[in-house]
């Protein structure tokens, strides 16, 4: 077990979340154990707890803490994608049921907050020509989904 894991708090739909995100993220993703509130307890006797689940070698805890908490963008899950048919493929999953935002930012059926980056941004970015930089900057701030190509042309 890792010594740091998030926990993510979910009003009842942890075990619906991390089923989602172990299809969408595949590979070796997979829920690794739920556990119930026992009898006495503050949530409802039987009902799921939390889920531990894996994405991408990352574990995370999904806790039903109940409608006290939401979810803000001042905490997000950057995801590194490979490429534009990564960030395509991940940015359709995670936005069904969710809501668009601007330069690669996110807000999935759960209101949690994502980044889909692209590999290549950190590299644009921060490269030496400062003036690519600063033209690939203005371009992925017109942007929701980035778009490689677009990014690498700037």
């Amino acid at each position: 077990m890792q010594k740091i894991t998030p926990c993510l708090w979910f009003d009842g739909r942890a075990a619906e979340a991390a089923g989602f995100y172990v299809s969408t993220f595949g590979g070796d993703s997979r829920v690794l154990e739920t556990s119930h509130y026992p009898e006495g307890s503050p949530g409802e006797d039987g009902a799921v707890m939390t889920v531990r689940f894996r994405l991408a070698d990352q574990e995370y805890l999904g806790l039903n803490g109940g409608p006290a908490f939401h979810f803000t963008e001042a905490v997000s899950l950057s995801v590194d994608c490979a490429d534009q048919a990564e960030v395509d493929r991940l940015w359709a999953a995670l936005t069904e049921g969710g809501e668009e935002s601007r330069c690669g930012w996110l807000k999935d059926r759960f209101g949690l907050s994502w980044q889909i980056v692209p590999r290549a941004l950190p590299d644009i970015l921060g490269g030496p020509d400062r003036a690519r930089a600063d033209r690939a900057m203005k371009a992925m701030m017109g942007m929701g989904k980035l778009d490689v190509e677009a990014l690498l042309n700037a």
